[in-house]
């Protein structure tokens, strides 16, 4: 894709509308109606109704087809309908995919959604249990008989390598940990609000597998996230001022598996993410230095540190010390680790309620947020401006 093409997309279309459901371990109720209840509250969030939607788009993963969800909100004739591949690393190509539609006149209001039991239903931390013979399943067969069967033991390879090449302990990761759940302590959305952690609390909790441990690893999570776009325009005449779509952007590296991308000749970054860095930069005009507050997938700790060193926040190995002393608000919702675990949909909401002004941690003056989408997997990134 050409520059100018990249261009093209740059402040078109805008966020103007955030719902969810509550974030539980056990919800009671269907998947479908979480996702139904998160859509009806981001449309009241945008003021505006079922009627004016006319785009919808979700995960491969979600079990709440379009067409389904769009009749049990009660909207009329949809123009655009899509799904995005690769778990989390979907979330923010979710908005990319709706700002098109806006952006080529496909469609003018198009709501994104992730809705799931992912505690009290299918977990995906209990990893490979049963996989119907597929493309996927062949690639997973080089890593599964070493008993490589979760996704904790797919980042641990890299995780480990990680810290052999850079000389650090374990505590690094411990950073991220401490940094989310401290945001989340003051969240009264997130599950693990009033409840903050230590270094030691970190040093302290089990092992999952060398060398994470159990606060290094994100909930699981019930509930439901959605979120409409629509054109500038219309998006100045609504409640919220216009969380503008800078730049968005998905991205696959060289050698990329699904968080087992163990031929690669460097285990310690994640190219994928550079891909989506490039993007984002080139389109936004922006650089690291002018980011005011970066919400960056958080499924696990390691791979936060590697997103900082891909963005250029700091160099290779030095995102430790980058997160110890705070030098960019990250995660202000309590990520993942303490907010809840949505495929990283409450993250763009975070990222949206940071431009609005309206975050319950809001960072002063914040206008330009990053946030980006699951690691270790094809990925996807925005940036988040306000408006003019």
């Amino acid at each position: 894709m050409s520059v100018r093409a990249r261009d093209a997309l740059a402040g078109r279309a805008a966020i103007v509308g955030v719902g969810a459901t509550e974030f539980s371990k056990d919800s009671g109720r269907s998947e479908l109606r979480l996702a139904v209840e998160a859509v009806r509250a981001a449309l009241d969030d945008a003021g505006l109704t079922p009627g004016d939607v006319d785009g919808m788009v979700t995960f491969t993963m979600d079990t709440s087809p379009e067409i389904t969800v769009a009749q049990a909100c009660g909207m009329g004739e949809l123009s655009f309908f899509s799904r995005v591949h690769y778990g989390g690393g979907a979330a923010c190509a979710t908005v990319q995919q709706a700002a098109l539609a806006v952006a080529t006149g496909v469609a003018e209001v198009v709501v994104c959604y992730r809705a799931f039991n992912e505690r009290s239903g299918r977990r995906f931390g209990s990893g490979v249990q049963h996989r119907e013979p597929s493309a996927e399943g062949v690639a997973l067969g080089w890593s599964l008989p070493f008993g490589l069967l979760t996704p904790a033991s797919w980042v641990a390879m890299a995780a480990q390598r990680y810290l052999y090449t850079y000389g650090l302990t374990p505590e690094v990761f411990g950073h991220v940990a401490v940094m989310d759940r401290r945001y989340a302590a003051t969240n009264p959305a997130a599950y693990f609000h009033g409840r903050p952690i230590t270094l030691a609390d970190h040093a302290a909790s089990r092992w999952i597998v060398e060398p994470l441990r159990l606060l290094d690893c994100c909930q699981e999570t019930d509930g439901g996230q959605a979120l409409v776009v629509t054109s500038i325009d219309r998006a100045r005449d609504l409640p919220h001022p216009p969380a503008v779509i800078a730049a968005a952007a998905q991205g696959a590296g060289r050698g990329q598996e699904q968080m087992t991308s163990f031929y690669r000749d460097d285990l310690t970054g994640l190219p994928e993410m550079a891909v989506v860095a490039r993007q984002l930069w080139r389109t936004a005009g922006l650089g690291p230095g002018e980011i005011d507050v970066g919400i960056l997938y958080d499924h696990f700790t390691p791979f936060v540190l590697m997103q900082l060193e891909e963005f250029g926040f700091c160099g290779k190995g030095e995102a430790g010390d980058f997160v110890a002393a705070e030098r960019l608000p990250l995660n202000t919702h309590g990520g993942q680790l303490g907010e809840a675990y949505l495929h990283g949909m409450n993250g763009i909401a975070e990222g949206v309620k940071q431009v609005w002004g309206t975050s319950v941690n809001q960072i002063a003056g914040a206008a330009r947020v990053l946030v980006t989408a699951g690691t270790g997997v094809p990925t996807s990134g925005l940036v988040l401006t306000a408006d003019g």
